[in-house]
């Protein structure tokens, strides 16, 4: 699909319909073509296991009347801790359509985590799978949470009355039901933030949110528009249910769309991933940047793919992967951006040119822009900014979940503030500089950290880097880079010295790392995001 930018976005408008929620959504699919297949499951065992857009309307109202005859009912908060799985939709549309809050935790969470976003949404249910348990009974009694609903779980062997089986609520109820009449301005979900500068912020959305990526992350970002025969497509978002990627992707254009879609529950091995990718016939990719490096450094020139798009969020990509990929494939990884509290506000267009290392072109209707970090102005091409959307975009969240002290800071003013920086080329490009906190001030000069790890990665040496500011008497700051070396390399000072000459022909010669140390590991969230706050603090201590 080819598009004409600026007539895109002139002639783009949003036309939200009042009604439209993700259930009435996945009601409509069934009845217009129930018998498409909506998920094709497998897992690492070979299990394989289907569902048909009927199947999910009628799962979703079994799951929804059993819900209720608990005593779930709109407005309450509903947490889920599921991997990927058959039945996670039913499980997720069905507390939808009851009018509760989804509150979606990852399997990678920890039990204090789970603790800490019950009681501060107040939390009444909780879906947990039989494996992850033990995530929450030892903070059950420190929560408010009133129910758990164990999926595969054996109801033989729960022994109290607040635990049930997901079988058991659904088991012998109405496919037809009763709800309460939602609308696209109704809550949907908290999505926790992934605490990268301090905890997790509970985001708010309604459920024009879903609305929202069909408008925009499914034709501008995935290649899923009215032309597209989806007939012809498998989509696979190797994402986890927990994060608020599960609602941009599986959800937000997967299920929006009526695609057929694949789920594949098992851990990341680049081979095991390109055997799926062949065997399945997948023709659309959204896989995040570690996936992707990981992928070339394998022979993809041996897999006889399919794919006609390859997306990648979550962090920017690197250009090696991104050459490797079309070279052996053809098609070329296109980043989008967007944050847990948006829909995808900048991507790299179907049918643009794609320029490494940006992140793409601000998507239509969003309003997403570059201004100064101080204040309320547009910055020139060229210069750091902050990445920010008007705050009456439909495509942003809707608050902080009873957090009006952090409404307040995010939302009074013109723009929602991302906290990412950018800089924007001649041609409308924005290139990502890195989080507003870790930018790097040496002598007068902004440096974006991003820009510092992507040059460095590219030396063979080097398999992840980090960089932030560390204190100096006379420049202020200057760049630090924690480096994890690659395999075959052990370091020294020697390696040092070639690293920092290897960046003066890379980068600007300001920015090169004037300190530079060897780890093993880097401090990162959950979600996988490197923790430079950590860093920082580190080198604060280090220096004070």
């Amino acid at each position: 699909m080819g598009v004409d930018y600026d007539t895109i976005v002139e002639s783009f408008e949003w036309d939200i319909p009042e009604s439209y929620t993700i259930t009435s959504t996945v009601d409509d699919h069934a009845s217009s073509f129930g018998d498409r297949v909506a998920i094709k499951f497998l897992n690492a065992d070979g299990h394989r296991e289907e569902r048909t857009y009927a199947d999910l309307r009628d799962e979703m109202y079994r799951f929804a009347n059993g819900l209720e005859e608990l005593g779930v009912s709109e407005g309450d908060r509903v947490m889920h801790l599921l991997p990927r799985h058959p039945d996670v939709f039913a499980v997720q549309l069905g507390a939808l359509a009851t009018g509760s809050l989804l509150v979606p935790c990852s399997s990678m969470l920890r039990a204090k985590d789970i603790e800490f976003r019950a009681n501060d949404c107040n939390a009444t249910t909780i879906v947990v799978h039989e494996s992850l348990i033990d995530m929450v009974e030892p903070v059950l009694e420190e929560t408010p949470l009133e129910r758990v609903i164990v999926l595969d779980g054996d109801e033989s062997e729960l022994d109290d009355d607040r635990w049930s089986t997901v079988q058991s609520v659904a088991d012998g109820q109405s496919a037809d039901y009763d709800g309460p009449e939602l609308s696209s301005e109704d809550p949907m979900s908290i999505n926790y933030t992934s605490g990268t500068t301090g905890q997790p912020k509970p985001v708010l959305h309604k459920h024009r949110w879903q609305y929202c990526f069909n408008q925009v992350n499914a034709p501008y970002w995935w290649g899923v528009d009215e032309d597209t025969d989806l007939e012809d497509e498998l989509l696979w978002a190797t994402t986890g249910t927990g994060w608020a990627k599960w609602f941009w992707s599986p959800v937000g254009v997967g299920l929006t769309t009526g695609a057929t879609q694949l789920v594949y529950d098992g851990d990341f091995e680049p081979d095991v991933f390109l055997e799926i990718l062949q065997d399945e016939g997948v023709t659309k990719l959204c896989a995040v940047p570690t996936q992707y490096r990981m992928f070339a450094n394998a022979d993809l020139e041996s897999y006889d793919v399919q794919l006609n798009d390859t997306l990648s969020a979550g962090e920017p990509l690197n250009r090696e992967p991104i050459e490797r990929i079309q070279d052996a494939w053809g098609v070329t990884p296109r980043d989008g951006y967007g944050q847990t509290e948006t829909v995808a506000l900048v991507t790299n267009y179907p049918g643009i040119d794609v320029k490494t290392g940006s992140m793409g072109k601000p998507t239509p209707g969003v309003g997403a822009t570059i201004i100064e970090m101080d204040e309320e102005k547009e910055v020139e091409p060229g210069e750091i900014g902050e990445i920010a959307v008007p705050v009456d975009s439909p495509a942003i969240f809707d608050g902080y979940y009873e957090k009006p002290e952090l409404d307040e800071q995010k939302l009074s003013g013109e723009y929602y503030r991302t906290g990412d920086l950018a800089s924007q080329d001649e041609d409308g490009y924005f290139f990502f500089e890195g989080r507003a906190d870790d930018i790097i001030i040496s002598s007068g000069y902004r440096i974006g950290p991003f820009e510092v790890e992507d040059a460095l990665v590219s030396h063979d040496a080097v398999a992840e880097a980090a960089a932030v500011d560390s204190p100096h008497d006379e420049r202020g700051s200057v760049v630090k880079t924690y480096v994890i070396l690659a395999e075959e390399y052990e370091g020294s000072e020697e390696l040092k010295t070639e690293l920092q000459d290897f960046m003066k022909e890379e980068t600007a010669p300001y920015k090169y790392p004037r300190r530079i140390e060897f780890v093993d590991e880097l401090p990162k969230t959950s979600s996988g995001k490197i923790r430079r706050i950590e860093l920082r603090q580190q080198e604060q201590e280090k220096y004070s």
